[in-house]
């Protein structure tokens, strides 16, 4: 029986990517001491829950082993789980089931898959069993091309159709619905177009009935709208999504940078509640 998270404020979600080639932070933490102790810092600042992820998904990325997956993030679960709270979830960022049931073996809480259920159908049904929190992400094509000139005839309504195709999919495998978290994949296979069309539209999103999250962390769309090159010049952009997430009723947020983006949530939820 997994944690229970409380929906009823923003929630922050915390990155920790162990892996080498990570677009923003990769290769930040060489052991899993280092690892452990920025998850640490992320908890203090704010953040609830930690996603730990041994695969790179930018674009260009090559994919990595269930193996190599399992061999970057297992010991730092591990050690992690000694050093938190209970009312702190981890998260684990995979497509595969191999991956998944070493890490829930370890007990967390959460399987965010990048592939909504699409590269490894086991996973869905090791979820439900489980009874995990499970995040749905759409995105088009695979992580190493994915960005080749992606196109849709309408991209709000295909997205829309697949996240809600997946989770009533997911429903039927046994997960529950307050326990399943729809994510609509921003700069995964969209341009700057598509990305700020979902943007827009983000109470489309979280009107479907289901917990919501956004990930805009760092990302491309902000060099492209801003022209900062350097990911980690790129907080203010993200904190700006953030805040519009919240006025679009957006649960839970994907970030690096927990307190700049914390401070953007907590303003922005004052104001909606005002």
């Amino acid at each position: 029986m997994t944690n229970k998270l409380n929906f009823e404020k923003p929630i922050i979600m915390g990155i920790l990517n162990v892996t080498p080639d990570s677009f923003s932070d990769g290769g930040s933490y060489p052991s899993t001491q280092s690892a452990v102790d920025k998850a640490l810092i992320m908890i203090k600042q704010g953040a609830k829950i930690i996603d730990i992820g041994g695969e790179s998904t930018r674009p260009g990325s090559e994919r990595v082993s269930p193996l190599e997956q399992k061999r970057r993030i297992i010991d730092v679960i591990s050690q992690l789980k000694k050093v938190i709270s209970n009312d702190i979830l981890i998260s684990v960022d995979t497509t595969s089931s191999e991956v998944a049931e070493a890490a829930i073996d370890l007990k967390v809480d959460m399987i965010n898959d990048i592939s909504g259920g699409t590269d490894d159908e086991d996973l869905i049904s090791l979820v439900a069993s489980h009874d995990l929190y499970y995040c749905i992400m759409h995105k088009k094509g695979e992580p190493k091309t994915m960005q080749d000139n992606p196109s849709y005839v309408d991209v709000l309504k295909e997205v829309k159709e697949f996240l809600l195709e997946q989770a009533i999919k997911a429903e039927q495998y046994g997960i529950s619905k307050n326990k399943i978290i729809l994510d609509p994949g921003i700069g995964f296979g969209k341009n700057t177009e598509h990305n700020l069309i979902l943007l827009k539209n983000l109470k489309n999103l979280s009107s479907l009935g289901y917990f919501t999250l956004l990930g805009t962390s760092r990302k491309k769309i902000f060099s492209e709208l801003s022209g900062e090159n350097n990911p980690q010049d790129r907080i203010s952009g993200t904190c700006a999504t953030s805040a519009l997430g919240v006025l679009s009723d957006i649960n839970i947020f994907r970030v690096h940078d927990v307190w700049q983006n914390k401070q953007a949530i907590d303003v922005a939820y004052a104001i909606k509640k005002s």
